[in-house]
């Protein structure tokens, strides 16, 4: 099995859209077409603060990440948020979703960023075990406010 994590690029639209759909469907969500279309573009938009990176095994895309650069006030250097990671249900346990996260704190560390953090629902077990696995929670709650 050969893997690479690596940048999303535009010839990856179809593959992409796959997971994302599944992505979507898994967290019991509903994205308009036109937020996908916008996301899709920010992804391959260089000026965009958005990183999209993929997980390919033998040529086919199997999982994704989506992370945003942001500032902050508590360091001099970038946070990265890990806003969305995903890897097909067929693929999953072949180490995909800890590939991604290496891959992010490989890139954090050489671009100096200060943090790199994400949310996890706390009924996921899987997924908690694999985030675990790098550090402890820190026992923030999230609130969120649609607008």
């Amino acid at each position: 099995m050969a893997v690479v994590i690596r940048d999303i690029v535009a010839t990856d639209e179809a593959a992409w859209r796959v997971l994302w759909a599944a992505y979507i469907a898994f967290q019991k969500g509903i994205v308009a077409p036109e937020v996908t279309a916008h996301t899709w573009a920010r992804l391959n938009d260089p000026a965009r603060s958005l990183i999209g990176r993929v997980a390919e095994v033998d040529g086919c895309l199997r999982g994704f990440s989506v992370s945003l650069l942001h500032e902050g006030t508590w360091a001099l250097t970038p946070f990265c948020y890990l806003e969305d990671l995903f890897v097909a249900e067929h693929a999953r346990g072949q180490g995909l979703g800890r590939a991604l996260i290496e891959d992010l704190i490989t890139m954090g560390m050489k671009r100096g960023w200060a943090r790199l953090y994400w949310h996890a629902m706390a009924g996921n077990a899987e997924a908690r075990r694999l985030y675990d696995s790098f550090a402890p929670s820190d026992g923030d709650v999230r609130y969120r406010i649609q607008l």
